[in-house]
C-alpha cells in the first residue's frame, strides 16, 4: 500500500457516512485477457477500490454496511499452481489485515451478502461499471442487465466518491509529483529526438513507454505522437519525420499507485518555427499563461474556459482569420472551428479523472451545468468552481482540420466570423497544443512537478538545438 492503514479507514469511513444507508458494493479488477487466458494485459486495478483499500491484487472485492460500519473483503486465494508459476502472493487476510478490515469472506461469499441485503429491501450502491465481466458479475448478483446498470447506479456512492477523490490530500499530491517526473523525462526526450534525422512516429512513441516502464510506470493513456496534430488522437504511424513540419506529443505515465501525468508539447522538426507556425503557437502560449493566472479557488473553470476562447479570437481577429464582435463569436461558437475541445479536465488516479462515473458528476455540479449543444463546448470536460487541492490540465490549442473547414465554408457555419479564404491557406498546417497540470493553492494554482517542460518559442528552440 502507498499510504497509511489510517488514510484508507478514514477514507472509507467518510465515504459510509456520505452514502448514509444500505450496502456499499465496489468490484476489484480481474485480470484481462489479450488473446487467450493465459495472456493478459497487464493488470491495472480500479481506481476506487484501489482508492479505498491500497490493495493491487486481482479478483477481490469490499463491501461496507453503511448502517453497522461492518467492513467486508473478499476474494479466494492463490492455489499452488499460481504459486508455482508466480511466487508466493500476500494472503486475502493479510492484505485486509493490511488496509484496516477484520472481517474476510471468499468470493462465493458475495452472492450471499447480496442475497440478504435484498431479501431485507436493503439498497446495494453499486458504481457505473465499465468492464464486462463486471457486468456480468452484477447481473448475477443483482439481477440487472447490463444494459441497464448505469442508469439503475447508486447516485449518492457516485457523488461521494467524487466528493472525496476530488481534493487531493499532500499524499496524493506527491505522487502526482512523482508522474509529472516521468512525464519531464518522457517528453523533454521526444523533444530531443524529434529534431534527430531517421526519426519516425512510432519509434519517438516507443521510446516513451520504455522511459515509463523503465522508471516501474505505465503511460497513463496511449501516446500521441503525430505531424498530423490537427487529429486530436493522432497515435503514432511508421511515419518518418519531415522537415519544416511540427510534432505534437501528448503523452503521461502512471505510477505503481496509479497517479498519472498529462502533457503535450509541439515541436518544430527542422529545429526552428517557421514565421506562420511561431504566430499560431504563441497564440497558444499566450491561451496556456492566461488559464494559469486566472485558475485560482472560487473561479469557475469554464469562465477560464470562455476567457481563453476570447483571447484566441482576438489574436486570430489579428492575424485576418476571424472576423467580428469577439464576443459575439465566441457565443455563437465560432472559434471552435479552432479549438473544438475544452480547456482542460480532472487529474488524478485517472488521467481523465473519475470520467467513468459521468463527467456530468465530476467536472460539472448543480451550480455549473455543461453546454451540450454548443459544438467544441460541448468537449470541456470539467467546468465547475476550482478549489484548493483540484489538479486540472490546462491545454489549449489551435488545430486546421480540412474536413471540418470544408464542412463550414459548405454549410455556412458561422461565416459572420470566420475568413475562409485565409483559413483555407492554412489546411495543411496541422495542429499545436501545449498541456500542463496544475494544482490549484490558496493563491492561485502551480505545475506539479519541480521541472517544467520547455514550452515558449525561445526556450523550446534552445532546448533541442543545444
Amino acid at each position: 500500500m502507498l499510504f497509511s492503514q489510517q488514510t484508507y479507514i478514514q477514507r472509507r469511513q467518510e465515504l459510509r457516512n456520505l452514502v448514509g444507508d444500505g450496502i456499499i458494493l465496489l468490484l476489484g479488477n480481474n485480470d484481462s485477457p489479450m488473446n487467450y487466458p493465459a495472456n493478459a494485459y497487464k493488470f491495472r486495478q480500479d481506481s476506487t477500490f484501489l482508492y479505498f483499500t491500497g490493495q493491487h491484487r486481482d479478483g477481490l472485492a469490499l463491501v461496507i454496511d453503511c448502517n453497522t460500519g461492518e467492513e467486508t473483503f473478499v476474494g479466494d486465494e492463490i492455489d499452488i499452481d499460481d504459486i508455482v508459476w508466480y511466487g508466493s502472493v500476500t494472503s486475502v487476510k493479510e492484505m485486509a489485515e493490511e488496509t484496516g478490515i477484520s472481517t474476510v469472506r471468499p468470493m462465493a461469499a458475495l452472492a450471499e451478502i447480496c442475497d440478504a441485503a435484498k431479501a431485507q429491501g436493503r439498497k446495494v450502491h453499486f458504481l457505473p461499471p465499465y468492464r464486462h465481466d463486471h457486468m456480468i458479475q452484477l447481473m448475477d448478483l443483482l439481477g440487472i442487465h447490463p444494459s441497464k446498470q448505469k442508469a439503475e447506479a447508486s447516485l449518492d456512492l457516485i457523488h461521494a466518491v467524487v466528493k472525496l477523490r476530488t481534493v487531493k490530500s499532500a499524499e496524493e499530491i506527491a505522487e502526482l509529483e512523482r508522474a509529472s517526473l516521468i512525464g519531464y523525462e518522457m517528453h523533454t526526450t521526444a523533444m530531443k529526438l524529434a529534431v534527430q534525422p531517421g526519426m519516425s512516429e512510432s519509434y519517438i512513441g516507443g521510446i516513451l513507454d520504455g522511459i515509463a516502464a523503465s522508471k516501474g510506470a505505465i503511460v497513463s493513456f496511449q501516446s500521441i505522437v503525430s505531424m498530423h496534430g490537427e487529429i486530436l488522437h493522432g497515435y503514432p504511424s511508421p511515419a518518418a519525420l519531415e522537415p519544416g513540419r511540427l510534432l505534437l506529443c501528448d503523452a503521461g505515465a502512471e505510477t505503481r499507485e496509479h497517479y498519472c501525468s498529462d502533457h503535450t508539447r509541439t515541436t518544430p522538426i527542422s529545429g526552428r518555427f517557421t514565421q506562420k507556425q511561431k504566430e499560431i503557437y504563441d497564440i497558444v502560449v499566450e491561451c496556456h499563461d492566461l488559464a494559469l493566472t486566472h485558475a485560482k479557488p472560487g473561479v469557475k473553470y469554464f469562465d477560464v474556459h470562455l476567457d481563453v476562447c476570447r483571447l484566441m479570437t482576438e489574436r486570430l481577429k489579428e492575424l485576418g482569420l476571424m472576423k467580428g464582435d469577439t464576443e459575439e463569436a465566441v457565443q455563437a461558437g465560432a472559434h471552435a472551428l479552432f479549438l473544438p475541445h475544452g480547456l482542460g479536465h480532472m487529474m488524478g488516479m485517472d488521467v481523465h479523472d473519475m470520467e467513468g462515473l459521468g463527467q456530468i458528476y465530476v467536472g460539472f455540479d448543480e451550480e455549473t451545468r455543461p453546454n451540450l449543444d454548443q459544438f467544441g463546448t460541448n468537449c470541456l470536460r470539467f467546468g465547475r468552481r476550482l478549489d484548493v487541492g483540484h489538479v486540472v490540465t490546462d491545454e489549449p490549442g489551435i488545430y486546421f482540420i480540412p474536413d471540418l473547414i470544408d464542412l463550414w465554408q459548405k454549410e455556412g457555419t458561422n461565416a459572420a466570423f470566420l475568413n475562409f479564404d485565409k483559413i483555407n491557406q492554412y489546411r495543411d498546417f496541422g495542429g499545436i497544443r501545449i498541456e500542463d497540470d496544475v494544482l490549484i493553492t490558496p493563491d492561485g494554482c502551480r505545475f506539479l512537478g519541480d521541472k517544467r517542460i520547455p514550452y515558449h518559442t525561445d526556450e523550446v528552440e534552445a532546448f533541442i538545438n543545444s
